[in-house]
C-alpha cells in the first residue's frame, strides 16, 4: 500500500507504526523492534513488493550491521522486526569474528554508512557448547576462536557472553573507526524473545 499504511490479518487498513521509527537511532530502533517481537505472532517487518523495489532501484541503506549466530533459532530481522533492506546481518556459526566477517564489516561501515554494528550471541548456543566439550573436524576452526574467548568458563550463558565480548574487542581494535561508529554486544534468550544489551 506504501505511505506507510498496511492492511492486517483481518482486512482492515492500519497505519504503520514502524514507519515512525526512521527518526530513532539505530540502537534504539532495535529495541524498539525486539519489544514488537515479543509478542508478535508473524513478522512485522516490511517486506512488501514496494519496499523490495525501492531498495533494488536505490540501494540499500541499513540502520545497523548485526553479527550473529548461524543458528536456525536466531533471525536477526525477526528479532528486530526489520523488513528488507533494515539490516546488514552476518550469521556465522558460534557469532566468531574472523577476516571474512571483519571484510563484511568493513564494507558495510564505510560503503553503506553503518553506525552500529552489534555482535548478538544467544543462549544454548550449540557451537559454545562444542566448545566447551573441544570437538574435533571443520568445526574446530570455530570452537577453537570460541574458547580462545571463553577460557575454562563452563557455564553456557556467561561462555556465550565472553564469547560476545571477545568478537566486539576484535571488531574494535581492527576495524577504521569512523564518526559515530559504536560496536556492542547483545545476548538473545532463545525462550523468551528477549534482546539483553546490557552485558
Amino acid at each position: 500500500m506504501g505511505s506507510g499504511f498496511f492492511i492486517d490479518t483481518k482486512g482492515v487498513i492500519c497505519y504503520n507504526k514502524y514507519i515512525q521509527k526512521e527518526s530513532l537511532s539505530a540502537l534504539e530502533r532495535l529495541k524498539a523492534g525486539n519489544r514488537d517481537y515479543l509478542n508478535a505472532k508473524t513478522g512485522v517487518g516490511d517486506i512488501s513488493p514496494e519496499r523490495r523495489l525501492q531498495t533494488s532501484k536505490n540501494g540499500q541503506k541499513p540502520y545497523a550491521v548485526i553479527l550473529s549466530c548461524s543458528d536456525s533459532r536466531v533471525i536477526p530481522e525477526s528479532i528486530f522486526s526489520a523488513g528488507i533492506g533494515d539490516l546488514f546481518v552476518i550469521r556465522v556459526a558460534g557469532n566468531v569474528t574472523d577476516n571474512h566477517q571483519l571484510g563484511s564489516i568493513e564494507y558495510a561501515v564505510e560503503h553503506l554508512d553503518c553506525n552500529l554494528v552489534v555482535v548478538l550471541g544467544h543462549t544454548r548456543c550449540g557451537a559454545v557448547g562444542a566448545a566447551v566439550k573441544q570437538n574435533g573436524g571443520f568445526v574446530k576452526f570455530i570452537t577453537d576462536e570460541i574458547r580462545q574467548a571463553i577460557g575454562e568458563e563452563t557455564d553456557a550463558v556467561k561462555a556465550s557472553i565472553l564469547n560476545v565480548k571477545k568478537s566486539v574487542e576484535k571488531i574494535e581494535r581492527l576495524i577504521k573507526k569512523t564518526d559515530g561508529l559504536k560496536v556492542i554486544g547483545a545476548l538473545y534468550n532463545t525462550e523468551t524473545g528477549k534482546v539483553d544489551f546490557d552485558l
